[in-house]
């Protein structure tokens, strides 16, 4: 049985259309990319998950989220030896590209957060390791051709074959 969780991520873009991802290891699915970002806690909407824990993750106090939401997608994977099923929403921010700020690593560790990068359009489409979405290559490049949509694309439940996991 897994546990039902609520998350939040953002997708940070910088003006050349970059985005930031972490590289995670998780004892589930294995290594994989994906945005800064994590469960809500009591009480918070999703926007606001999604910004306190872009500050918590990259040490960032002046990205604006917003509240331009990408998408919305559901999958499954083990948090700290507890199944889930994990439904995000994924929102958009723009911001300069750069490191994160403080000294991060021991809470990186705790969320088996392995290194970060900023992917290019062209690492992402051409990118042969998994990424959580695994449609965010395409979900970006239209974000870059047609803007932030208008209505949030649902992407459903993703098993992990696609997901990048065993």
């Amino acid at each position: 049985m897994r546990i039902p969780r609520q998350a939040a991520r953002v997708a940070v873009l910088d003006p050349a259309g970059s985005v930031f991802l972490f590289r995670y290891d998780n004892e589930e699915v294995g290594v994989h990319w994906a945005m800064p970002g994590g469960g809500l806690e009591p009480g918070e909407s999703p926007l606001q998950a999604a910004e306190r824990e872009l500050r918590e993750e990259t040490g960032w106090t002046d990205v604006h989220v917003g509240g331009a939401l990408l998408c919305f997608w559901e999958h499954d994977f083990t948090r700290a030896g507890v199944p889930v099923r994990q439904h995000e929403h994924i929102f958009l921010a723009q911001g300069p590209r750069r490191d994160p700020l403080g000294d991060l690593a021991a809470s990186h560790a705790a969320d088996g957060i392995l290194r970060w990068r900023w992917w290019s359009p062209g690492d992402l489409s051409g990118g042969s390791e998994p990424l959580w979405p695994p449609q965010l290559p395409e979900l970006l490049a239209d974000v870059r051709s047609a803007g932030a949509p208008t209505v949030p694309i649902d992407l459903g439940f993703v098993p992990n074959e696609t997901v990048g996991g065993s």
